[in-house]
């Protein structure tokens, strides 16, 4: 699972549909859920983006890994995001 959006890097440089995904995922006790979220040029580049979400867990919901994805299509960036 990923998200693919097109960004502009702090350097200025637009990534047409950048692969976002999700790629480190902490549970702090059992309601909070922390990530790192790093877009890619594509699925087998290297990163050109990094950075750190958290959010409330729902132990009972869907796996960590789905719900922090979710998560991120709350922010208004990633609203437009697609699924891949």
């Amino acid at each position: 699972m990923a998200l693919s959006k097109t960004i502009t890097t702090e350097t200025g440089i637009t990534v047409n549909d950048a692969y976002h995904k999700v790629t480190s995922v902490s549970l702090l006790g059992k309601v909070i859920l922390d990530f790192e979220v790093k877009a890619y040029v594509s699925a087998e580049k290297t990163s050109v983006y990094s950075r750190g979400f958290s959010c409330s867990y729902d132990i009972a919901g869907e796996n960590p890994i789905k719900q922090a994805y979710e998560h991120l299509k709350t922010f208004p960036e990633f609203a437009d995001a697609k699924d891949v």
